[in-house]
């Protein structure tokens, strides 16, 4: 598809809008380097944990591991619909998703190169409804926009990334490693990082309910798009959850197994509850009240 005209030297790139104030904060807050984490002491604790306990760990990571490879290897499809949707500012930030989610890849790299030691045959850790999720329909999602890209693709595309592998399953992901390791100050460095990825994808979930917001708002046709994948989705997230518990006799760190489904219901039941007020809002409305959430979290 030929250029025809090109927002910076038109109209000018509205620094105003959501999707630039996110990329402002991923410009200020986001340049981390996970090569720069220090590990001193989480090496000392690693052999601190059970043999469970190391166990559920390592699960934990390959999953995100493996996670974060996925949605670099699966986000340029999204990229390129949004690229030929006429809206630059939306692709400026999307810039910056990219290369965040290769940097969380590279971290979980280097925490089993340099922590666990693992020899990387790790696919064992991957069950059914992970695969399901992971293997199947996050690239089935992502790849259908190379053929169609209409609203209701870019819908169930962004449904499925950014609300549930990032709202519900990874939000649920990091909760786990804070109860895990915050209760006996272990890991430091690790924890470092969570920390800063899970402000990265913060602002990539609230990008995609702004993005939802708006395609619900100009047809609420597509709220039904969006109620469909994150209830297709919600079966194969709590049976994610479901069957890493089975793996174990007793839970490790002892946490119960309602504890994490609860969090990610809650999680379900947030971004749906945010998503079902865009059908009434306008436009203007959906973007102040973005910027307001934007501003929230800088406080």
């Amino acid at each position: 598809m030929s250029h025809t005209a090109f927002a910076t030297t038109t109209r000018g790139l509205r620094r105003d809008s959501p999707p630039m104030l996110l990329f402002e904060k991923a410009k200020r807050i986001g340049i981390w380097n996970p090569s720069d984490i220090d590990f001193t002491q989480d090496r000392i604790d690693w052999p601190l944990f059970t043999d469970e306990e190391r166990d559920a760990v390592l699960r934990l990571t390959a999953s995100f591991a493996a996670g974060e490879e996925a949605v670099t290897l699966d986000l340029l499809p999204l990229m390129q619909a949004i690229n030929q949707s006429n809206m630059p500012e939306e692709s400026v930030y999307l810039t910056s998703f990219l290369w965040e989610e290769a940097k969380h890849a590279d971290f979980f790299d280097r925490f089993l190169t340099e922590i666990a030691h693992e020899d990387r045959d790790l696919d064992r850790f991957h069950l059914t409804c992970y695969k399901s999720l992971f293997y199947d329909a996050l690239p089935s999602a992502m790849n259908a926009l190379v053929t169609d890209r209409s609203p209701r693709a870019i819908v169930r595309a962004a449904t499925t990334y950014n609300l549930v592998i990032e709202g519900i399953i990874a939000e649920t992901g990091y909760h786990a490693y804070f109860l895990a390791l915050d209760e006996k100050n272990l890991m430091p460095g690790t924890r470092a990082a969570i920390t800063k990825i899970k402000q990265d994808e913060a602002r990539h979930i609230a990008f995609g309910i702004y993005l939802l917001s708006r395609f619900i708002s100009k047809d609420a046709a597509l709220w039904d798009v969006v109620q469909e994948t994150m209830n297709d989705l919600l079966t194969l997230t709590m049976g994610m959850i479901h069957e890493m518990f089975t793996q174990y006799e007793t839970p490790p760190f002892g946490q119960d197994e309602s504890v994490f489904q609860n969090f990610a219901m809650g999680q379900f039941t947030k971004r749906l509850e945010r998503l079902d007020r865009a059908r009434s809002m306008s436009l203007a409305a959906i973007d102040e009240l973005t910027r307001t959430v934007i501003e929230e979290d800088d406080a």
